[in-house]
Order: C-alpha cells, then structure tokens, then sequence
C-alpha cells in the first residue's frame, strides 16, 4: 500500500509531504492544508477539557461516575482518573482486544443514527464491570464516552461545543473540527478502505460524526499549535500540564497519562504521543521535549502511519522521504 496523507516535521525549520488522494474519484491531491481524521488521536482533547475542569473547580479527578451521572451509570463506581488512564473497568461498546471489524457495530444500531455520546449507551451502560476499578489497564473507548457526557453536564454545552471553545480555538486550531462524514467540509480528505476490487470511503464504517472517544479532524500544521499551546501552558496551568502528562500506568512497556502515550528512556521522557486508527484512518502525532520538535503522520488509508514515523525517527536526512 502507498502511503497517502501528509506528514509534517516541525523542527528549526519545517518539511512536510503530501501524497496520495485526498478525493479518489475527483483525482484530487492531498495537500499540506488537508483535514485528516485522527480516530482516537483526539482523545486528548477529552483530556484537555476535563482537565480545565477540574482547574476550575468544577470537577475532581476523584469524583464518582455513578455519583456524577447516576441515571446513566448507577452501576459504575469509577472515578475521573481511572477513566481517563482506561483503568476503569467498564464494559466498552468496542473491545480492540477481542473484536476485528468495526463495521459490525453498525448491524444493529445504524452508523447514521450515531451523533451523540448519549447515542452509544445502548452498546455499554447495561454491561457487566469487566475487573475492578483501578486493578490494570485496558484501553477503553466507552470510558471516553463517559467523560464526554461529563462535559456535557457539567458545561451545559453539546462536547463537541466545549472542544471548539475551551480547546480548538485557545490553540489556533482554526482547520479542526468535529465534521458529519456526509457534510465534509472543503479541503478535507476522504477515508479509504482497500478491496480487492479497489477502493471504498469509509462513510459506512464509522459513526457519523465524531465526539469524546475519537473523530475530530485535524491540519498538519494545527496538531504543531496544539502541542506548543499545551506545552507553553496556553490551554492548562503548568501544574495540571504536569499532571496530564505524567505517567499514571504502564501497559506492556508503554506509559500513559490523560489521553496521552508517554515513551520514556531510562528516566528521560523522550516522546509525548497520541495515535488512531479506524477503517480509512491511520494517525500518529508526537512532540519531543528534548528540542521541542513536533511529528505529525495522517493517512486517509487504514495504514502506513506509524511506519513513516517510525523511519522519519531514525534518521535526519527527511529528504529521502520525497
């Protein structure tokens, strides 16, 4: 598979690449200006707010779901924290560990009906706890859910509302957004899933709009302004950026803080990442603290993403990549 997205590298100076389609049947290009959907990558944004949240005074990380929400959770007796390290223990609506195909979420309960956090509760909220809150890991998209109908609550305003207030706008993110798959906007990159009679969009593979869990779509150029906003602490105090990027957990080697990956050598934080895919999305962005420099990878294919990183990190010669 070629790589078809944009890749940008924000050091001293900047490089970045397009390639590929970002609409097949019209030929056309991909370019540096090109909104991409990121999938989980905007689980940090869900961070973010609940965050200033808290900062705020409006919310506590030791605050209880079922207390915060009992009609929709009575049964879940899990904090802010734990949902936003994914250990909270709540049954997910899609389990990446034990499910392959995210279409089949859709047999049931129609992609286009899926526009709300509320709409996804049938798909969870009358499960089983799958472990105790707080024993481990697991990657929870629900959890993410839960913390969007917290927002929401606690805002007044629909979340993705509170996203472009307290998040996209404070960073200069003015390409970003939460966009319907049928209203796309101009200049913005259809998803591809690859057949073997060719290409399909994924308009029919994920939910019809995005929302607290993954979905947003981003520039290159404002994943650059969103990291140096958070790091230059425009979106939180430097106490609570400190907080959100501290390692709560480590799973299989990797560390995580609220919403975010952490890679670390020895001592050294190295890397701060987020990533996501989905059926026509493939998404990794990270910031290096060591020099301040911002890698972001977004395809429109299912793929190809984190092995473009993954070799622009090993090397400084980025024009072998043209």
């Amino acid at each position: 598979m070629e790589f078809s997205g944009v890749v940008l590298l924000k050091q001293k100076d900047t490089w970045s690449l397009a390639k590929g389609m970002a609409d097949r049947a019209n030929a056309r290009p991909n370019a540096i200006a090109t909104r991409f959907g990121i999938a989980s990558g905007s689980k940090i944004f869900t961070a973010v707010v609940i965050c200033q949240l808290v900062e705020e005074g409006l919310l506590s990380f030791d605050a209880m779901l079922s207390e915060l929400l009992p009609d929709s959770f009575p049964d879940f007796p899990v904090t802010i924290h734990q949902l936003l390290t994914h250990t909270s223990g709540m049954p997910d609506y899609f389990d990446e560990e034990t499910m392959n195909d995210f279409e089949e979420l859709w047999q049931e309960l129609p992609m286009y009906r899926m526009k709300t956090a509320s709409d996804f509760l049938p798909l969870f909220q009358n499960k089983p706890m799958l472990f105790e809150p707080g024993e481990r890991f697991k990657y929870n998209n629900a959890g993410f859910i839960a913390l969007g109908l917290v927002v929401e609550k606690i805002t007044g305003q629909p979340f993705i509302e509170a996203v472009k207030e307290r998040v996209f706008a404070r960073a200069q993110m003015v390409d970003s957004g939460y966009f319907s798959l049928d209203r796309l906007p101009a200049q913005t990159a259809y998803g591809y899933i690859e057949e073997e009679n060719g290409w399909r969009t994924n308009h029919y593979a994920l939910p019809i709009l995005g929302g607290a869990d993954g979905g947003a779509f981003v520039t290159a150029n404002d994943m650059v302004h969103f990291w140096e906003r958070l790091m230059d602490y425009s979106l939180l105090s430097k106490d609570m950026t400190e907080r959100m990027l501290t390692s709560h957990v480590t799973h299989e080697e990797h560390d995580y803080g609220y919403g975010v990956w952490i890679r670390r050598q020895d001592e050294t934080v190295t890397k701060y990442h987020v990533m996501g895919y989905d059926p026509g999305v493939n998404f990794h962005s990270g910031y290096y603290p060591e020099d301040g420099a911002v890698l972001t990878v977004l395809s429109n294919n299912s793929g190809g993403a984190f092995d473009i990183m993954k070799l622009i990190e090993s090397t400084t010669d980025a024009n072998k990549f043209d």
